[in-house]
């Protein structure tokens, strides 16, 4: 290996590390794991600054408390140790970070680190929890360090008991369903007790406090305290499973084991998690691109699966391969094992929580990469063994094309010849209808010709199937002799909304709205109709006639190019009215400026946090933040800005942090803009606000000051006089202007 120029290696050495992490500082929100017992203890994470952004904003659904009484799929998360991309919960630039959305095909998942108490960030809860998979975090102990953390944490029965009880405060807290305990170190035989105590205590207090919460044991220590992993559930590993929910078997079992297991288990055989490592380390089968050999296996004994480490298919191949091959060898071996929509409103825009743009309401907000995992909605169910040079209809989620609302969209392109039509499913589902009919609206974006549908498949108690095509706008009798005998009911939409210019030049997104009433059936599929319109005469091309030469035949050109935005299924009870702003009271705390070197800026760092003011709970799942930046001009007054997006807040807060201020600038405005379970999001100019005067402080002073001056609370209402009260080194500073939306609070 080369060595650096001497004078570079001088540089290196001169070098600073920057200062430690210190979670009681402001800055921008991140997951971090626990590292020893005294701060688990202590309750400290409790005092962090993050510990507020790190709350799941979406609970795991009532249909999904209980584990389905047949064999499961847990996922185990390992990924470069964890907490990567996934650990800034406003979201990252990485437009390819590692995440998951293949949920349907699991029931269980697991966040794994190497460190003491595993947290999951809230992304992968809230995306998990939409989809009704349960998340567990993880509590191991390994290696010399594990020895004397067992050594303090099974002290005694009361010290078992208190540490049990710590883990399941943070649980409650933070909103997921669950630990998974990995004690891979040897223990002495007095302290059996005491461990099975800590299991015993830890599943009875989750248990009481999340119903349907799940603590599992990973087999490695046995009865006797040997790190002997078994391979197997037998009577050396039982002991604890009897306390617990299940065990994680270890993954180089053989052939027979699950069987054996199964036998041991008796009528809890589904709470057998035979493990498969994806890497294939001594595992049944070789894991890598033939896991789903151990797959088959389990499925044929009836136990259920814990496949770990997924993350080695996005870590040792092509980013593409991984989006589209490797979870089709988990679905054909085992099937998909959860179904959606089951409840309404439903909505997906298909976002996988990355991309290149994001966008809202079909306008895009940020051209900027991005990747937050929060952003996930309801995943379709596509295809991705489909061999992409084949000449037929391909559909994808793509993130490079226009998104109608975050950063993907579903694009179907190919060749489709006069009057075929193409179908793939979306959604599989089991959503009951009752006598309200339903509304159903999505997004389209084509190239004028390629027109999109939906097809609902229903189903009733006689096992009668009606599929229902939802049609695309055009001509009405040409669509349904198209059709006739195809569907049991073709519905034209009641509404057809085109967005913008682009939309009617036939380029932008264009809104269709049926809907239908199905009282008494089930809605079961969702499905994706390709066909086209018929050709206008100026769309027809001549066309060469090989057999006659100089004969020219008129053509349409084949090609197919479309793309659907977003679905949103509802009922006319379930439509949304957004508060009025003066319902809100937003409030701004951890208020610092920095001049920038070259005197012509500052940049600002806070936290925005908001509530509706007769509400403390929360009513809507995600809220979108923008900024304008006003200048005062002496003629014309005040002059707003145009309305910048910074981010999204799963919470009912969120981190400004480094926004630069250019000179001249008065003062900021933030925008919370509210968006409901059904998608739809509320008109910026009727949102909630908070204002801040940016001349206020005093000019000229040095950089320490600007860098700890915090303005320590504010108000925001409608029309009040602004007074703000800011301390700088030891003098206070008061000021008044009249500013529309604001009231600051007395700060001491």
């Amino acid at each position: 290996m080369d060595l650096l120029p001497e004078h570079e290696q001088d540089q290196s050495s001169l070098s600073i590390d920057p200062p430690p992490f210190d979670p009681l500082e402001p800055s921008l929100p991140v997951s971090f794991p626990i590292k020893d017992l005294e701060y688990l203890e202590s309750r400290s994470y409790f005092n962090s600054f993050h510990y507020s952004f790190n709350i799941s904003s979406v609970p795991l659904p009532s249909s999904s408390s209980n584990l389905p009484d047949r064999p499961r799929i847990l996922v185990c998360h390992d990924m470069a140790g964890g907490y990567i991309d996934d650990k800034w919960i406003q979201g990252g630039t990485n437009s390819e970070a590692y995440s998951i959305w293949h949920w349907y095909l699991m029931d269980v998942f697991v966040y794994f680190s190497h460190d003491l108490v595993t947290i999951p960030p809230p992304c992968w809860t809230n995306a998990a929890h939409t989809h009704g998979v349960k998340v567990l975090g993880t509590f191991i102990t390994e290696w010399d360090e594990g020895r004397l953390i067992c050594n303090q944490l099974l002290a005694t029965k009361a010290s078992a008991q208190m540490y049990a009880e710590r883990l399941t405060e943070l649980a409650v807290a933070l909103g997921f369903d669950g630990w998974l305990i990995n004690i891979e170190v040897q223990l002495d035989v007095g302290q059996i007790a005491n461990m099975k105590e800590f299991v015993s205590h830890l599943t009875q207090t989750m248990h009481s406090s999340i119903p349907g919460s799940l603590v599992i044991w990973y087999d490695s220590v046995t009865k006797d305290g040997a790190l002997k992993w078994q391979d197997q559930l037998n009577e050396n590993n039982k002991p604890f499973f009897d306390l617990c929910d299940g065990i994680f078997v270890n993954y180089t079992w053989k052939e027979h084991y699950p069987k054996l297991s199964a036998t041991a288990a008796g009528e809890r055989k589904f709470d057998v998690y035979m493990g498969i490592d994806v890497f294939g380390r001594n595992t049944y089968g070789g894991g890598q691109w033939t896991t789903n050999a151990a797959l088959d296996v389990l499925k044929k004994d009836d136990v259920s699966a814990a496949i770990f480490a997924p993350g080695w298919v996005y870590e040792n191949v092509t980013y593409l391969v991984f989006v589209c091959s490797w979870w089709s060898l988990v679905e054909k071996s085992w099937g998909i094992l959860q179904h959606y929509p089951k409840a309404l409103p439903f909505y997906s825009n298909f976002d996988q929580g990355h991309g290149y743009h994001f966008s809202i309401d079909g306008r895009q907000v940020s051209k900027d990469p991005w990747c937050n995992i929060s952003c996930q909605s309801f995943q379709p169910i596509l295809d991705n063994s489909v061999d992409l040079s084949d000449n037929t209809i391909q559909v994808l989620v793509d993130f490079k094309d226009a998104s109608y609302n975050g950063g993907g969209s579903i694009i179907a392109k190919g060749v489709l010849e006069g009057t075929a039509y193409f179908t793939t499913k979306l959604f599989q589902g089991e959503l009951p209808l009752e006598n309200l009919p339903i509304h159903i609206t999505y997004s389209v974006r084509s190239d004028g010709r390629s027109l999109v549908g939906l097809s609902l498949v229903f189903s009733c108690n006689t096992n009668e199937r009606t599929s229902v095509l939802l049609a695309s706008s055009g001509e009405t009798l040409i669509t349904m002799n198209q059709f006739a005998g195809k569907f049991d009911k073709v519905i034209m939409p009641l509404r057809v909304t085109k967005l913008d210019a682009e939309a009617l030049r036939g380029k932008g997104w264009v809104i269709q709205e049926s809907s239908i009433a199905m009282s008494g059936y089930t809605l079961t599929e969702i499905h994706m109709v390709c066909y086209r319109s018929k050709p206008e005469l100026s769309e027809l091309r001549l066309h060469q006639d090989p057999t006659s030469e100089g004969t020219k035949l008129p053509h349409a050109s084949p090609g197919y190019y479309a793309s659907l935005g977003h679905v949103t299924i509802k009922t006319s009870e379930q439509n949304l009215n957004f508060p009025p702003f003066t319902s809100w009271v937003v409030e701004g705390q951890y208020i610092s400026w920095t001049k920038s070197s070259s005197e012509q800026s500052k940049s600002l760092s806070f936290k925005i946090f908001w509530r509706l003011r007769n509400d403390h709970g929360s009513l809507f799942p995600k809220y979108s933040i923008y900024v304008s930046r006003i200048v005062k001009h002496a003629v014309d007054g005040n002059i707003e800005g145009a309305k910048e997006y910074l981010g999204v807040a799963r919470v009912q807060a969120f981190y400004v942090s480094d926004l630069e201020v250019p000179d001249g600038v008065s003062s900021l405005k933030f925008i919370i803009q509210v968006c409901g379970i059904d998608g739809a999001c509320q008109e910026l100019d009727s949102c909630p606000a908070f204002l801040l005067d940016v001349e206020g402080g005093p000019g000229g002073i040095s950089k320490t000051y600007w860098g700890s001056s915090p303005l320590l609370k504010a108000k925001s209402f409608a029309n009040k006089t602004v007074f703000q009260i800011q301390k700088w080194g030891g003098e206070c500073w008061i000021w008044t202007s009249i500013l529309k939306g604001l009231e600051v609070m007395k700060s001491w």
